[in-house]
């Protein structure tokens, strides 16, 4: 009964269903503040000795995601977008989903301090994504372009279906990270984890490249868990550990990486290695297992022809 509540919850059980909260956010737009700069800049043209005008930067915003539901957070980063923006800090992120979600522009920066929720980044198609924390599950779920690096650990299926661009972890992932990831022509997914994974890593993969690094894992253990490529039918795996043949799926084959084909990590691990402050030759240091699938028809022989 009404007489029987207290003072907050009376004024919720009154407020407008709009506004009630919902599982522990509120529906209303964020704070945002926005750094405005002159549309032009002097220089000086020692040539002419004159002043000449160039574009300036574009504004920045920061948003206080801080309880606010993920709609309006999303919706506000969309606004923020369409008006121009192209610097945008999300503040006191916890939980909240489908953070950058289809963001396409190239000079595009979506930081992240907090945690978000599921499917951050999801068809992002060129935009460049930082999260300062950990992430939840589906990070760079379909993802086509751009990139997505977490410093922190991430949650299962890391990478769904990925089509294009990088994901970068720092610490720790969840279960079947990478499955479903795809390749076309050059365009080639790819993934990189600095401590450890679960099980079904590389899940029925079909193009890409995934790099386990075990360098930065909070974990104990191995660095791969049980059933490593299932189903794999394109794409590699490298991982820089030892690599049971029990571990991995038979649809996989195991080699030593070579020479030619740690040229091509290289960069990748290097580059990967200063974007968190990681010890590249460390990294780099040991011997890579190379994980590829030995059919692109691994379960060919279980179609009857008609």
């Amino acid at each position: 009964m009404i007489g029987n509540l207290s003072h907050d919850k009376m004024n919720m059980a009154e407020a407008d269903p709009a506004t009630r909260p919902i599982e522990g956010y509120v529906h209303r737009a964020p704070t945002v503040t926005v750094s405005r700069r002159d549309t032009t800049a002097a220089t000086i043209t020692t040539a002419a000795s004159s002043a000449t005008a160039t574009p300036a930067a574009p504004p920045a915003a920061i948003v206080d995601a801080d309880h606010i539901y993920y709609r309006e957070l999303n919706a506000a980063i969309a606004g923020l977008v369409a008006d121009g923006v192209r610097d945008i800090t999300l503040r006191r992120v916890n939980g909240q989903r489908y953070l950058g979600n289809g963001l396409t522009s190239p000079d595009l920066r979506l930081r992240i301090e907090g945690v978000p929720g599921q499917d951050l980044g999801m068809f992002l198609g060129g935009a460049a994504i930082e999260v300062y924390g950990n992430a939840q599950d589906g990070v760079g779920n379909t993802m086509e372009a751009g990139h997505i690096h977490v410093h922190g650990s991430a949650g299962d299926v890391v990478g769904y279906g990925m089509r294009g661009g990088e994901v970068f972890i720092r610490g720790d992932v969840g279960y079947r990270v990478g499955i479903h990831m795809k390749q076309y022509q050059s365009r080639v997914p790819t993934i990189i984890i600095g401590g450890k994974a679960r099980d079904f890593f590389g899940e029925y993969m079909a193009g890409g490249r995934m790099i386990l690094l075990d360098v930065a894992s909070q974990l104990s253990g191995d660095a791969l868990g049980m059933y490593v490529g299932t189903g794999m039918h394109g794409g590699e795996i490298y991982a820089r550990c030892p690599v049971n043949p029990a571990q991995c799926g038979r649809e996989v084959g195991l080699t030593p990486a070579t020479d030619d084909q740690m040229a091509e990590l290289t960069p990748l691990i290097s580059r990967f290695c200063t974007v968190f402050g990681l010890d590249a030759d460390r990294a780099l240091a040991g011997q890579f297992t190379r994980i590829a699938p030995v059919s692109s028809r691994p379960y060919g022989n279980l179609y009857v022809n008609l």
